[in-house]
């Protein structure tokens, strides 16, 4: 890390995008967003994103967490229950990622090519 110069570190593009520019955090982001109740339990996310390992969901999670976009409630249950939902500040991102999603959709011919 010593090589890599201050203003990378400082760049906000750098460290925003490096916190959900993954794709399954965007993934994650858009399945809170778009569940009828905007809460979603582990095993739901997962099945809604069978190509995605149970570790890597995990770690994605606990990702979105840290950088303050999920939110995640745990329920003092036997078992416990846990259930994950957007912070304000993942629902502010949101139109931003619909928008991407909308840009991909129109150009996807162009941009996805074997």
């Amino acid at each position: 890390m010593a090589d890599v110069k201050a203003e990378y570190l400082a760049c906000p593009i750098r460290q925003v995008i490096s916190r959900f520019g993954d794709k399954w955090s965007m993934l994650v982001l858009y399945m809170l967003h778009t569940s009828k109740t905007g809460v979603l339990r582990f095993n739901e996310i997962r099945r809604l994103m069978t190509d995605c390992s149970q570790k890597m969901l995990s770690a994605t999670l606990k990702n979105l967490e840290q950088s303050h976009l999920v939110h995640r409630e745990v329920y003092p249950e036997v078992p416990p229950r846990v259930e994950y939902s957007l912070t304000g500040t993942g629902r502010s991102l949101m139109p931003a990622i619909i928008a991407l999603i909308d840009w991909g959709k129109e150009h996807f011919d162009e941009v996805v090519t074997d």
